[in-house]
């Protein structure tokens, strides 16, 4: 690299401290400081070359600073046509690797984009929110039997219901539902359900949506009935994983542990997370190599029983990633956000780029949160107390829909959502 000459200097110590004050606003910009623009003393106009020596990815860091520099050129040497080179210089390199820069909100949810109100006639809690092969999106009615009833004293007991995207309307699809949560879709078209405790089936099942016929997967575990399974997810091998914690109901509690089981393409099941704390949603992330686990300890089984006067203990409210192997063993890898002391999540999805969906039910904060696999936020869309999410199929790819309070909603977002392959 030529050396400045002496005429030349003074220029090149007028750029120096505007790039570094430019660079100085950011952490991601600090190799910026470390570029050294010196003037040629042998071309005429004088030209300014740039070196770093990180190479071209470390100056698309600098990008922004691209349009500062031009004018300082523009200011400091009108005239010198070779200004613009520099510019379109600087611009090429930081779109060489603009993905360096860290993403923004717009970048996964458009600032225009609007929450729509799809549903409002559940009884008290809506949930489990899937996307079936017909285009149809379904979702749980949880109807909590001390809040839900007739002026009879009659118990109501639990319904799913289909939204239509074509129509906008929403029809009974299955009543009762056995207390059904979470909803999932098989790569079949089958419709797996989690059904729960308090009056519910505290069973997994499966529906044949073409003949509509439901048969009982998972009912129990070494001879007793599970706690009240939440959640569902599945695997490309077609395994199927579920949570099973207590949250409410009158039934004994007959399993020791509060855990994440994996029912095997062969009926056998299997539990192979036990310490998750209080396990709610779960989601495997479109490469395979990923269980995702949201404990969420309220610490109350008997929702509606307890007074609401009485203290509760809360564990831990926390977003957990675990080591998932090809043979469906899980490991605990570590703990992606901690939400404590606030509430934590309730369920979540994935975006084909492997990017999680929550349901944040923080009180000070609720809403869907978006992270990256590291647990980073990378948006946030404000709701009322989510429960879940789901993203729909086909054109219909790139809206998540969401429960929450009594209601379904929908909103675009940028990535279209990550579905078992058919």
């Amino acid at each position: 690299m030529h050396r400045a000459s002496a005429s030349a200097q003074p220029i090149a110590e007028k750029i120096r401290p505007v790039i570094a004050l430019s660079a100085l606003g950011s952490a991601s910009m600090q190799d910026c400081l470390r570029f050294r623009f010196t003037v040629p003393v042998d071309e005429t106009p004088h030209r300014l070359t740039a070196s770093h020596p990180s190479g071209i990815l470390a100056a698309s860091r600098c990008r922004n600073l691209t349009l500062r520099i031009c004018h300082i050129l523009r200011t400091i040497m009108p005239g010198i046509k070779n200004a613009l080179t520099v510019l379109v210089a600087l611009t090429l390199l930081s779109s060489a690797a603009a993905a360096d820069l860290p993403p923004t909100q717009d970048d996964y949810v458009d600032p225009d984009a609007e929450l729509e109100l799809l549903f409002d006639g559940a009884c008290i809690l809506t949930e489990g929110v899937a996307a079936g092969h017909d285009g149809r999106v379904y979702f749980s009615d949880i109807t909590f039997s001390h809040a839900c009833r007739g002026d009879d004293g009659s118990i109501e007991a639990g319904h799913i219901w289909a939204f239509d995207p074509e129509t906008g309307e929403s029809t009974v699809f299955r009543s009762p539902s056995g207390m059904s949560n979470g909803l999932k879709f098989d790569a079949a078209g089958n419709l797996i359900a989690a059904e729960g405790a308090d009056y519910g089936g505290r069973r997994v099942t499966r529906t044949d949506m073409k003949t509509g016929k439901t048969s009982i997967i998972a009912g129990l575990y070494e001879g007793r009935p599970f706690n009240s399974p939440n959640d569902i997810t599945i695997d490309e091998q077609g395994r199927i994983y579920f949570s099973d914690p207590r949250y409410l109901g009158h039934e004994p509690i007959d399993q020791p542990v509060m855990a994440v089981y994996r029912i095997d393409t062969d009926g056998s099941i299997e539990r192979i997370i036990t310490d998750a704390g209080k396990p709610n949603g779960v989601c495997i992330s479109p490469d395979q190599k990923s269980l995702y686990v949201v404990s969420n300890d309220n610490g109350s089984t008997g929702i509606g029983v307890i007074p609401d006067d009485a203290p509760l203990h809360k564990g831990r409210m926390a977003l957990l990633a675990y080591d998932l192997s090809a043979d469906g063993t899980a490991e605990f890898r570590e703990i992606l956000v901690d939400y404590a002391p606030q509430d934590g999540p309730d369920g979540l999805v994935v975006d084909e780029n492997g990017n999680l969906y929550v349901a944040v039910r923080d009180l000070t904060r609720p809403g869907i949160c978006i992270y990256a696999p590291d647990g980073t936020e990378l948006a946030y869309i404000e709701t009322e107390l989510p429960t879940n999410v789901g993203f729909g199929r086909g054109k219909d790819s790139h809206i998540l829909y969401i429960t929450a309070g009594k209601s379904l909603y929908r909103i675009p977002v940028k990535n279209k959502g990550y579905q078992l392959p058919e």
